[in-house]
């Protein structure tokens, strides 16, 4: 069985059309609300969408190693299932069905599957607004690799896995009992990146975004990653509150494909994946 587990925060536009694109890839979708305080309705928000959620914690603001934990704690609820793990604002693209992927990691004794980070963007590097009726495709029809070369953000993620296999805090790689991770180009219980290495098209950058990154900044907490936040907050403000496209550290093209998330349509993908698993 595939599941799908994701922990939902203060910013919910992306959400639905996250669950959309997954509603046919898994058996069963496992949502966690985490509330900053007794008092935010982020629950309400998400009931309104007609979600009623797997759990409800309550934890300190933007504390990512808490939300690694609940995704941890969930999958260990089955862990000898698949599970995919994906915040609410990503959108994971494989290069050929799960099902295929999943029969050839239990053949050859894999646990997990990894991938990296393509940042979409709007037109002219502009931060769209999102609703719920809002075609993704084409308000974001840019994708590029610049968070990382903006403010040194890990672009690495572990996307499935076993249950029981842990991921450390982002989920950007794959946690062991002796204390070592999954850092590198190789490890024998991950699948090969030639055979796949997963787009996590990162639809963060919306209209809010800009407000939200300051946010995080200003709680000054390293759980928060605050000074990672700050970083790229100063980087936008400097670029006139939008992305730099014509930098190219930042990799940017224009997507061929405005109705759907094609694995072949980002040119630069295979020489980028050589570029994550170094970092």
């Amino acid at each position: 069985m595939l599941n799908l587990v994701t922990v939902v925060g203060e910013n919910i536009h992306i959400l639905p059309h996250m669950l959309k694109h997954y509603e046919d890839i898994v058996d069963k979708i496992y949502v966690v609300i985490y509330k900053q305080t007794e008092n935010d309705n982020i629950l309400e928000e998400v009931q309104k969408l007609g979600i009623e959620p797997y759990a409800v914690i309550t934890d300190n603001k933007y504390n990512w190693n808490k939300v690694t934990e609940m995704y941890n704690t969930v999958k260990e609820s089955k862990p000898n299932d698949w599970w995919i793990v994906s915040d609410d604002d990503e959108l994971q693209v494989y290069p050929r069905p799960v099902e295929e992927i999943i029969t050839q990691c239990e053949r050859d004794g894999y646990d997990f599957v990894t991938g990296g980070f393509l940042d979409r963007i709007g037109i002219d590097g502009i931060f769209p607004e999102v609703t719920r009726e809002t075609n993704l495709h084409k308000k974001f029809p840019l994708a590029g690799f610049f968070r990382q070369p903006m403010c040194g953000a890990c672009p690495n993620k572990v996307t499935l896995m076993k249950g029981h296999q842990h991921v450390t805090s982002g989920q950007h790689y794959a946690q062991f009992k002796d204390g070592n991770t999954s850092w590198g180009s190789s490890h024998p219980k991950r699948m090969p990146i030639d055979d796949c290495f997963v787009q996590v098209h990162h639809f963060k950058w919306d209209k809010t975004c800009v407000e939200r990154i300051k946010k995080v900044a200003d709680v000054k907490k390293d759980y928060s990653y605050s000074h990672e936040y700050q970083i790229m907050y100063d980087a936008i403000r400097d670029s006139g509150w939008k992305i730099n496209i014509e930098n190219p550290d930042y990799r940017v093209e224009n997507s061929k494909e405005l109705s759907y998330i094609s694995y072949d349509d980002y040119t630069k993908w295979s020489l980028l994946k050589d570029k994550i698993v170094s970092l």
